[in-house]
Protein backbone atom coordinates (compact mmCIF):
# COMPACT_ATOMS: atom_id res chain seq x y z
CA UNK A 1 0.00 0.00 0.00
CA UNK A 2 1.35 3.63 -1.61
CA UNK A 3 1.07 6.04 1.83
CA UNK A 4 1.30 9.32 0.20
CA UNK A 5 3.75 11.70 2.48
CA UNK A 6 3.16 14.80 3.60
CA UNK A 7 5.76 17.44 1.94
CA UNK A 8 4.05 20.21 4.26
CA UNK A 9 1.22 20.18 6.72
CA UNK A 10 -1.89 19.18 4.98
CA UNK A 11 0.27 19.20 1.60
CA UNK A 12 0.50 15.36 0.33
CA UNK A 13 3.13 14.01 -1.94
CA UNK A 14 0.34 12.31 -4.48
CA UNK A 15 -3.00 14.00 -4.76
CA UNK A 16 -6.36 12.00 -3.64
CA UNK A 17 -6.81 10.46 -7.20
CA UNK A 18 -2.77 9.25 -7.63
CA UNK A 19 -3.01 7.84 -4.12
CA UNK A 20 -5.87 6.16 -4.79
CA UNK A 21 -4.29 4.56 -7.76
CA UNK A 22 -1.38 3.29 -6.09
CA UNK A 23 -3.39 1.36 -3.31
CA UNK A 24 -5.65 -0.46 -6.36
CA UNK A 25 -8.30 -1.29 -4.12
CA UNK A 26 -10.15 -1.38 -7.01
CA UNK A 27 -8.71 -4.96 -8.11
CA UNK A 28 -10.15 -6.72 -4.87
CA UNK A 29 -13.67 -8.12 -5.69
CA UNK A 30 -16.63 -6.71 -4.24
CA UNK A 31 -18.25 -8.77 -1.33
CA UNK A 32 -21.41 -7.20 -1.64
CA UNK A 33 -23.19 -8.50 -4.72
CA UNK A 34 -26.81 -8.01 -5.00
CA UNK A 35 -28.83 -10.43 -6.05
CA UNK A 36 -29.67 -10.60 -9.70
CA UNK A 37 -33.50 -9.65 -10.62
CA UNK A 38 -35.51 -12.86 -11.62
CA UNK A 39 -35.77 -12.81 -15.22
CA UNK A 40 -39.57 -12.04 -16.43
CA UNK A 41 -41.07 -14.78 -18.19
CA UNK A 42 -41.52 -14.27 -22.19
CA UNK A 43 -45.01 -15.73 -22.26
CA UNK A 44 -48.02 -16.42 -19.63
CA UNK A 45 -51.23 -18.84 -19.85
CA UNK A 46 -54.54 -16.78 -19.61
CA UNK A 47 -57.51 -18.62 -19.50
CA UNK A 48 -59.98 -18.04 -22.18
CA UNK A 49 -63.78 -18.75 -22.55
CA UNK A 50 -64.99 -21.04 -25.05
CA UNK A 51 -65.33 -24.86 -25.82
CA UNK A 52 -63.81 -25.28 -29.10
CA UNK A 53 -60.74 -22.18 -27.80
CA UNK A 54 -59.05 -25.10 -25.70
CA UNK A 55 -59.67 -23.19 -22.54
CA UNK A 56 -56.14 -21.67 -21.32
CA UNK A 57 -53.48 -19.93 -23.97
CA UNK A 58 -50.14 -18.57 -24.00
CA UNK A 59 -50.07 -14.83 -24.45
CA UNK A 60 -46.75 -12.57 -24.80
CA UNK A 61 -45.86 -10.80 -21.48
CA UNK A 62 -45.18 -7.63 -22.68
CA UNK A 63 -47.11 -6.50 -25.69
CA UNK A 64 -44.86 -5.72 -28.93
CA UNK A 65 -46.02 -2.17 -30.08
CA UNK A 66 -48.33 -2.01 -33.24
CA UNK A 67 -46.61 0.44 -35.43
CA UNK A 68 -42.97 1.41 -35.62
CA UNK A 69 -39.94 3.20 -37.82
CA UNK A 70 -38.42 0.89 -40.36
CA UNK A 71 -35.38 3.13 -39.38
CA UNK A 72 -34.32 5.42 -36.19
CA UNK A 73 -34.69 8.56 -36.80
CA UNK A 74 -33.56 11.42 -34.66
CA UNK A 75 -36.14 13.98 -33.60
CA UNK A 76 -35.32 17.60 -34.38
CA UNK A 77 -34.93 19.36 -31.05
CA UNK A 78 -37.90 21.71 -30.86
CA UNK A 79 -37.00 25.59 -30.87
CA UNK A 80 -38.88 27.84 -28.53
CA UNK A 81 -37.90 31.10 -30.85
CA UNK A 82 -39.82 32.51 -33.22
CA UNK A 83 -38.25 34.52 -35.80
CA UNK A 84 -38.77 38.16 -36.04
CA UNK A 85 -37.97 40.83 -38.67
CA UNK A 86 -34.71 42.69 -38.62
CA UNK A 87 -35.02 46.37 -36.95
CA UNK A 88 -34.60 48.67 -39.58
CA UNK A 89 -31.56 50.77 -38.94
CA UNK A 90 -32.00 54.45 -38.02
CA UNK A 91 -29.87 55.91 -41.15
CA UNK A 92 -32.24 54.35 -43.77
CA UNK A 93 -35.85 56.32 -43.89
CA UNK A 94 -38.35 56.52 -46.79
CA UNK A 95 -36.34 58.24 -49.59
CA UNK A 96 -33.06 57.28 -48.47
CA UNK A 97 -30.81 56.17 -51.07
CA UNK A 98 -29.05 53.18 -50.47
CA UNK A 99 -25.87 51.69 -52.50
CA UNK A 100 -26.57 47.75 -53.42
CA UNK A 101 -23.52 45.57 -52.30
CA UNK A 102 -24.48 42.11 -53.78
CA UNK A 103 -27.25 40.78 -56.41
CA UNK A 104 -27.84 41.31 -59.86
CA UNK A 105 -27.34 44.88 -59.63
CA UNK A 106 -24.75 45.33 -57.00
CA UNK A 107 -22.74 48.88 -57.38
CA UNK A 108 -26.51 50.54 -58.42
CA UNK A 109 -27.68 53.11 -56.55
CA UNK A 110 -31.52 53.02 -55.29
CA UNK A 111 -34.45 54.82 -53.67
CA UNK A 112 -35.85 53.26 -50.36
CA UNK A 113 -39.89 52.99 -50.34
CA UNK A 114 -40.47 50.71 -47.41
CA UNK A 115 -39.79 47.94 -45.16
CA UNK A 116 -41.72 44.52 -45.45
CA UNK A 117 -43.26 41.94 -42.97
CA UNK A 118 -40.30 39.74 -43.87
CA UNK A 119 -38.00 42.52 -42.72
CA UNK A 120 -36.50 43.45 -46.14
CA UNK A 121 -36.53 46.42 -47.95
CA UNK A 122 -38.85 47.64 -50.74
CA UNK A 123 -36.59 49.11 -53.30
CA UNK A 124 -36.72 51.01 -56.63
CA UNK A 125 -33.95 52.34 -59.17
CA UNK A 126 -36.36 53.84 -60.71
CA UNK A 127 -36.50 51.96 -63.51
CA UNK A 128 -36.40 55.25 -65.92
CA UNK A 129 -33.30 56.13 -64.89
CA UNK A 130 -31.20 53.29 -64.10
CA UNK A 131 -32.73 50.01 -65.26
CA UNK A 132 -33.67 48.75 -61.23
CA UNK A 133 -37.31 47.56 -60.81
CA UNK A 134 -39.29 47.30 -57.39
CA UNK A 135 -36.92 44.67 -55.83
CA UNK A 136 -36.45 43.30 -52.08
CA UNK A 137 -32.78 43.65 -50.66
CA UNK A 138 -31.22 42.92 -47.25
CA UNK A 139 -30.56 45.76 -45.40
CA UNK A 140 -27.20 43.83 -44.67
CA UNK A 141 -25.94 44.07 -48.02
CA UNK A 142 -26.83 47.78 -48.17
CA UNK A 143 -24.81 50.97 -47.81
CA UNK A 144 -27.01 54.08 -46.40
CA UNK A 145 -26.02 57.25 -48.12
CA UNK A 146 -26.96 60.94 -46.57
CA UNK A 147 -29.26 61.79 -49.77
CA UNK A 148 -32.67 61.18 -50.01
CA UNK A 149 -35.82 61.97 -52.19
CA UNK A 150 -38.35 63.82 -50.90
CA UNK A 151 -41.47 61.48 -51.59
CA UNK A 152 -43.87 63.97 -50.01
CA UNK A 153 -47.31 62.36 -49.02
CA UNK A 154 -46.64 59.22 -51.65
CA UNK A 155 -47.11 56.22 -50.39
CA UNK A 156 -46.90 52.32 -51.67
CA UNK A 157 -49.81 50.40 -52.39
CA UNK A 158 -50.35 47.80 -49.93
CA UNK A 159 -50.47 44.89 -52.30
CA UNK A 160 -46.52 45.30 -52.85
CA UNK A 161 -45.63 42.99 -50.07
CA UNK A 162 -44.00 39.52 -49.69
CA UNK A 163 -46.15 37.56 -51.62
CA UNK A 164 -46.50 40.05 -54.21
CA UNK A 165 -42.67 38.76 -55.25
CA UNK A 166 -43.56 35.03 -55.32
CA UNK A 167 -42.80 33.17 -58.06
CA UNK A 168 -45.73 31.34 -59.71
CA UNK A 169 -45.63 27.63 -59.99
CA UNK A 170 -44.37 26.05 -63.45
CA UNK A 171 -45.60 23.12 -64.74
CA UNK A 172 -43.52 20.66 -66.56
CA UNK A 173 -43.98 18.39 -69.23
CA UNK A 174 -47.53 16.02 -68.60
CA UNK A 175 -45.74 12.84 -69.89
CA UNK A 176 -41.78 11.12 -70.13
CA UNK A 177 -41.72 11.24 -74.02
CA UNK A 178 -42.58 14.84 -73.80
CA UNK A 179 -39.79 15.64 -71.20
CA UNK A 180 -37.19 14.06 -73.60
CA UNK A 181 -37.42 15.73 -76.30
CA UNK A 182 -37.61 18.66 -74.09
CA UNK A 183 -34.31 17.66 -73.06
CA UNK A 184 -31.28 20.52 -74.23
CA UNK A 185 -34.28 23.02 -75.38
CA UNK A 186 -33.78 26.65 -73.94
CA UNK A 187 -37.66 26.96 -72.03
CA UNK A 188 -39.78 29.64 -73.20
CA UNK A 189 -39.35 32.51 -71.80
CA UNK A 190 -42.49 34.21 -70.45
CA UNK A 191 -43.48 37.65 -71.13
CA UNK A 192 -43.26 39.83 -67.86
CA UNK A 193 -46.85 40.42 -66.20
CA UNK A 194 -48.45 43.53 -67.56
CA UNK A 195 -49.81 44.45 -64.03
CA UNK A 196 -46.39 44.17 -62.68
CA UNK A 197 -45.44 46.96 -65.40
CA UNK A 198 -48.13 48.88 -64.44
CA UNK A 199 -47.26 49.13 -60.84
CA UNK A 200 -43.98 49.69 -61.81
CA UNK A 201 -44.85 52.79 -63.46
CA UNK A 202 -47.36 54.22 -60.82
CA UNK A 203 -44.82 53.60 -58.37
CA UNK A 204 -42.11 55.47 -60.59
CA UNK A 205 -44.20 58.59 -61.33
CA UNK A 206 -44.22 59.80 -58.22
CA UNK A 207 -40.45 58.81 -57.31
CA UNK A 208 -39.41 60.63 -60.84
CA UNK A 209 -41.26 63.71 -60.14
CA UNK A 210 -39.37 64.15 -56.83
CA UNK A 211 -35.77 63.48 -58.43
CA UNK A 212 -36.18 65.52 -60.96
CA UNK A 213 -36.78 68.54 -58.60
CA UNK A 214 -33.23 68.26 -57.38
CA UNK A 215 -30.19 69.36 -59.35
CA UNK A 216 -28.08 66.46 -60.68
CA UNK A 217 -29.79 64.03 -58.37
CA UNK A 218 -31.21 62.09 -61.50
CA UNK A 219 -27.30 61.89 -62.57
CA UNK A 220 -26.17 60.74 -59.33
CA UNK A 221 -28.52 57.57 -59.37
CA UNK A 222 -27.55 56.57 -63.44
CA UNK A 223 -23.82 56.67 -61.55
CA UNK A 224 -22.28 53.15 -60.55
CA UNK A 225 -20.52 52.88 -56.96
CA UNK A 226 -16.79 51.62 -56.73
CA UNK A 227 -13.78 51.62 -55.12
CA UNK A 228 -10.81 52.65 -57.04
CA UNK A 229 -7.19 51.46 -55.48
CA UNK A 230 -6.36 53.07 -51.93
CA UNK A 231 -10.17 53.64 -50.95
CA UNK A 232 -11.46 52.05 -48.00
CA UNK A 233 -15.36 52.37 -47.84
CA UNK A 234 -14.89 52.60 -43.84
CA UNK A 235 -12.96 55.87 -44.35
CA UNK A 236 -15.80 57.29 -46.44
CA UNK A 237 -18.82 59.62 -45.46
CA UNK A 238 -22.08 58.41 -48.23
Amino acid sequence: MARSRQLAPGVGRFSRSQAASRRGLYKGLKKSDKPAPAEAPAHKEVTVGGDKNGGTRLVPTSKAPRFYPAEDVRQPKKGRKSPKPAKLRSSIVPGTVLILLAGRFRGKRVVFLKQLDSGLLLVTGPYKINGVPLRRVNQAYVIATSTKVDLGDSKVDAKINDAYFAKPATKGATSAEAEFFEEGKPKAKEPFPEAKSADQKEIDKAVVAAVQKQENLAKYLKATFGLSKGQFPHQMVF
